[in-house]
């Protein structure tokens, strides 16, 4: 591993500032100053900072309320993504689990643990995603039993999972999918002759995204939040 980058790991800053530090010479690898940001780093290695050891901490578990307007990619050059949203720490590792389009807001959950993830977005597993949508027109009782039913969506050849859907006020919908299929509640909506004006994520499995978080804000996840996904 770059020295850079390891500096970065075990010490939660920016890349930028960690070879910062590396280039003053406040960095040593066993015993010896190091200004090289490329040194690499042995799994054997003894790295301190201004004297303090330093050690890679375990994998990290983010919460992230997504804004519209960002998306959820680690890199695009037309958009801000959700790493760029994370700047107190280093992003390089993390990777996204359960995708929102661009226009979505709401919850996202954000690790460099790739068989956590796996588990987060596998549907075998089920972990059920809740939905608030507002609608052009009030929800009808044709369209819950046609999400509750399932439904086949123009251009697939397979069946929606059942869904539910619940009417909230001012022409709102919450839905609950147990699947995550390309703009799908955008789709089954426009297919019961309904347009989606927002959509937003409140929840994945147990987790719910955290009321206090504003748009553009993110935490760590707690420990009862991580293992939910693992029970």
């Amino acid at each position: 591993m770059r020295l850079d980058k390891f500096v970065s790991h075990a010490t939660g800053l920016p890349r930028e500032i960690s070879k910062r530090l590396i280039r003053k010479r406040q960095v040593q690898v066993n015993g010896a100053m190091v200004s090289n940001a490329a040194f690499q780093v042995e799994d054997t290695d003894s790295v301190t900072l201004e004297g303090e050891t330093l050690h890679i901490p375990g994998p990290r578990y983010l919460m992230l309320h997504k804004p519209s307007g960002v998306v959820c990619a680690t890199e695009d050059g037309d958009h801000p993504t959700v790493l760029d949203l994370i700047e107190d720490m280093d992003t390089e590792g993390l990777s996204i689990g359960g995708r929102l389009d661009i226009d979505t807001t709401g919850l996202v959950l954000l690790s460099d643990d790739g068989q956590w993830l796996h588990r987060v977005t596998s549907p075998r597993h089920l972990f059920s995603k809740v939905y608030r949508a507002t609608l052009q027109e009030p929800l009808d009782q044709q369209t819950i039993d046609s999400f509750a039913a399932g439904m086949l969506l123009r251009g697939e050849g397979k069946r929606t999972a059942p869904a539910q859907c619940e009417a909230l006020p001012d022409n709102g919908a919450r839905v609950t999918l147990n699947e995550g299929r390309y703009h799908q509640i955008k789709r089954m909506f426009a297919a019961c002759g309904n347009h989606v004006l927002s959509l937003h994520r409140e929840k994945i499995g147990a987790v719910a995204l955290d009321d206090t978080l504003t748009e553009g804000e993110y935490r760590v996840l707690t420990e009862t939040e991580i293992k939910s996904f693992t029970l």
